[in-house]
């Protein structure tokens, strides 16, 4: 742990004892809250630890402070506030969740209880074959609440190892009749030098009964985003450059390449062999629009006070393109033309290549995707209470679609010569031909081409590539609940669940090839930035180099000679996964314990279609697989109260997660460049792990706390990746190689454990405080738990007095593992501080100007391969300013 973050949470600590005694001094005793009309951050406050109080598991919960103002312009960003709550931001925004340093695919969100389906931008490396849903697609101004629940209960949906997100969204009964709000703002990123507008508005209806409302939402909202990156894609072993050398009859060497400063030796050669070093370093310029438009409605009849029937729907339509631009040599490409070495600590740190005659050195990459993300959800509940019977009925249907329609792929190469140095914080690549020069980069070399039958000189330009990804579900449930004086137990609840779901990706694309040699002088082009990877550390020529727009990209591609179109068999699947789940749950309540005992059942049938080949890649074959499993899913909540403001819980629970649906299907995907390959096994079995939780929270004041939470999780049959060499054929090559291929198995076992504290109170003048520290360690035997920070630090310090609010968020979480990348790349993030400004001012009960302001300190996300000294990423995505005008009635 770095000494700023010491401090930090030193500092907090300090702060949160201190405030805690002086509050200890006038706490009066919890008030039980049935209904809170929230109207600030500091109600909002109040409500979320009076929900959390009144719950029989544990909990965290986020309280929107007024109709249509959820607490930050992100869910995702607003839940990162939570105790054992993390996010990612390698796109600047939070997008996906992680609870207790579990993998964010291995966590669940409900919507009002039911799923939602998931698809995603293509492009996206978070993405993982859905189970995970896009936060940053979810429109906060219609959310009421979210809780995170740690521990489960029989009644919810099974399906997470670290938790479940429950969001709770606005009903119109439950509003006063005619409420309107809405709001008109614009938001500017200082690193693409763009601002959007957003606007959002919700209105809700009821009768003069109350017994018939009716709500409507909707939101646009528009960023653009541009994103410079050095990458580095995976190492390899200095063992590639052995033909650079030349050896005697008893293979000494007798001479080659300096190795550091100095002719070769055996001893320094044998140096050389066992370093590694990065395959390519990448110069990326992304550059992506996302402009999202969400519409939301509930009818809410409610004709008896015993009977009450609600339909919900939800539509998102988000527009992701995106264009990138990548410049990146490969050093392994080059193995003879290496001139000179340098190697510490087992990294070759530095290269020297000349240019090759008969061959590319360096490759220029531009991918142009076009993507639209739809989300749709409809759902139908009724409520009926036949005397002492609650009985509540779902059905619902849920559908996405994303992915990459089309993606225009072009690409140009050089022979020039390069140079390049890194030292784990400074990047070096210089090129002997400057890239800037529209005819540094040039058509591949192809030379004789032969494809589906036909030979002919050709000059590949690229591809267009589609890949479209579904996700659906429908769904049905019904719950009874009873109250019982059943000794302790005070209600009886059942039910029963069924599901069907389905994933699919349907990939294809084309070959496309010119008849005649071509540069980038001959097309129209454009240069990048001459600033564009400021603050990442990186110098030298390859920071500037000439690429084309999009348009041009889209022309080229067209105007092709030959062009073979292929489906993508490797990328190519559908799983069906159909559930059926039955439970039972009693609650209890006794001389001051409280909680709930039950059982949840659950039969799972997974159908996996997929594509096979045995002649290495020539033809295909369709395959199918189907495997089913039931598992009892016993749960326990226990909370006793201590005086009149102590709450201790405890909670165990057997719970299970299942695969991605891409791991679930035997599709095979490769890189027939990098020699790299893989694929899913439909043969997984789920994660599953028993869950332990213990807390203790000391309600000291009206709206204030101090908690501790110590968590275990024991997770078997974890889900890893697997990699091995193995001989398959190259199309581009027309030989049969060696690649490295990477498979999931059920291998490894883990334990993860953590201690939380948590703080929260008013302060004097006007002001409080929320602040919370995780620590958290997994014992694992291969790799790290992906997503796992072993700290997170959250400290909110907040003011609200009169018309006036401000709040200043900072979140920190120290680096963790991420999963297994290029060439079987350990790749972890390293430690990450986010800095969040937001403001408002009510001119008068109706009316406000609010400022928010993200990422105020530009912090450049940093991946690395196994050390911090052998990087595979700098980004950086710039700050993002927004101000907004509401209105609310």
């Amino acid at each position: 742990m770095s000494l700023k973050a010491h401090i930090l949470l030193t500092t907090a600590l300090a702060g949160v004892f201190m405030a805690g005694a002086a509050s200890a001094q006038t706490a009066s005793g919890a008030t039980t809250v049935d209904e809170v009309v929230v109207t600030g951050l500091r109600e909002s406050l109040k409500k979320s630890i009076q929900v959390k109080r009144e719950a029989n598991a544990v909990v965290d919960v986020i309280t929107a402070d007024g109709v249509g103002k959820f607490p930050d312009r992100n869910v995702a960003e607003a839940l990162a506030h939570v105790p054992g709550v993390s996010v990612d931001h390698q796109f600047g925004e939070g997008e996906r969740v992680a609870i207790h340093g579990t993998d964010p695919a291995l966590n669940r969100i409900l919507v009002d209880g039911h799923s939602i389906a998931s698809a995603d931008w293509g492009g996206n490396p978070s993405d993982r074959s859905s189970r995970s849903f896009n936060y940053s697609l979810l429109a906060p101004e219609i959310v009421a609440r979210a809780e995170v629940f740690k521990s489960p209960e029989a009644r919810i949906d099974e399906g997470s190892l670290g938790g479940t997100v429950i969001v709770h969204t606005r009903k119109p009964l439950d509003l006063d009749a005619n409420t309107f709000s809405g709001s008109l703002g614009y938001a500017y990123n200082d690193r693409s030098e763009k601002g959007n507008a957003r606007a959002s508005g919700l209105y809700s209806w009821k009768d003069s009964t109350g017994s018939l409302g009716i709500l409507l939402g909707a939101t646009y909202d528009k960023q653009h985003l541009t994103r410079a990156g050095v990458e580095y894609f995976g190492y390899s072993g200095g063992d590639s450059f052995d033909s650079a050398f030349t050896y005697d009859a008893s293979g000494n060497v007798t001479g080659g390449p300096t190795i550091n400063g100095a002719a070769p030796t055996n001893a320094s050669l044998a140096t050389l062999r066992a370093s590694r070093l990065p395959c390519c370093i990448n110069f990326a310029y992304f550059d992506q629009t996302r402009e999202r438009i969400g519409l939301s409605g509930a009818v809410q009849y409610k004709p008896t006070d015993d009977l009450e029937f609600l339909v919900t729907g939800l539509h998102i339509d988000g527009k992701y393109n995106n264009y990138s631009q990548s410049e990146y040599s490969v050093a392994v490409w080059t193995p003879t033309t290496l001139q000179a070495a340098t190697v510490n600590n087992g990294l070759m740190t530095q290269g020297v290549f000349g240019p090759k005659s008969n061959g590319d050195t360096a490759q220029l990459d531009t991918n142009y995707r076009k993507t639209t993300i739809k989300n749709d959800s409809l759902n139908f509940a009724a409520n009926w209470k036949p005397g002492a019977w609650d009985i509540h009925a779902d059905v619902g249907y849920t559908k996405a679609t994303g992915g990459k329609d089309p993606e225009y792929l072009f690409s140009a190469m050089t022979s020039a010569g390069f140079t390049y140095a890194f030292d784990g914080k400074n990047t070096v690549v210089n090129y002997t031909s400057d890239p800037s020069t529209p005819g540094t980069f040039a058509s591949r070399k192809n030379g004789t081409v032969n494809r589906n039958g036909q030979t002919f000189t050709g000059f590949q330009l690229g591809g267009v590539y589609t890949g479209v990804t579904s996700d659906e579900e429908a769904y049905g449930q019904v719950d009874f609940k009873r109250d019982v004086e059943w000794g302790p137990f005070t209600k009886i609840r059942f039910g029963l669940k069924y599901s069907d779901h389905s994933n699919e990706e349907s990939s294809a694309g084309t070959s496309d090839y010119s008849d005649t040699p071509f540069s980038l002088a001959d097309i129209k082009t454009i240069t990048t930035p001459a600033d564009l990877f400021s603050g990442l550390g990186a110098t030298g020529n390859a920071t500037q180099f000439t690429t084309i727009p999009k348009e041009e990209v889209i022309r080229l591609l067209k105007a092709r000679k030959y062009s073979f179109y292929s489906t993508d068999y490797g990328a190519s699947f559908k799983v069906d996964e159909s559930i059926a789940a039955a439970y039972v749950q009693g609650d209890f309540e006794q001389n001051g314990w409280r909680g709930n005992i039950g059982g949840r059942f659950v039969n799972t049938n997974d159908d996996s279609r997929y594509w096979l080949s045995n002649d290495n890649g020539n033809t295909y074959v369709p395959a199918k697989t189907m495997n089913e499993y039931n598992k009892f899913l016993p749960s326990l909540n226990v909370a006793y109260t201590l005086g009149d403001n102590v709450v201790v819980r405890g909670a165990a629970a057997q719970v299970v997660a299942r695969p991605r649906y891409g791991q679930l299907a035997g599709a095979f995907s490769r890189d027939d460049n990098q020699h790299t390959a893989g694929g899913g096994n439909p043969d997984l079995k789920p994660y599953e792990a028993l869950n332990l939780e213990l807390s203790a929270e000391w309600y000291f004041a009206p709206g204030a706390m101090l908690s501790a939470e110590v968590f275990h999780r024991d997770i078997s049959s974890y889900v890893v990746s697997k990699t091995t060499d193995m001989q398959l054929f190259n199309p581009n090559t027309q030989k049969t190689e060696t690649y490295s291929v990477t498979l999931p198995i059920n291998a490894q076992d883990a334990k993860v454990s953590g201690l939380l504290v948590s703080f929260q109170s008013d302060l004097p003048w006007g002001f409080g405080i929320q602040t919370n520290v995780s620590y958290s360690e997994a014992e694992v035997q291969d790799y790290n738990m992906p997503f796992l920070s072993k700290y997170t630090v959250n400290v909110i310090p907040y003011y609200e007095k009169g018309p006036f609010q401000a709040r200043l968020s900072y979140n920190y979480r120290s680096s963790y593992f991420t999963g297994i990348g290029r060439l079987n790349s350990k790749d972890s993030t390293d430690g990450y501080n986010q800095l969040d400004f937001s403001a408002s001012y009510k001119f008068t009960d109706r009316m406000s100007l609010n400022l928010n302001a993200q990422n105020l300190l530009d912090e450049t996300y940093y991946s690395y391969s196994g050390t911090k000294d052998a990087p595979t990423a700098f980004y950086k995505n710039g700050r993002v300013l927004a101000l907004s005008f509401a209105y609310k009635m």
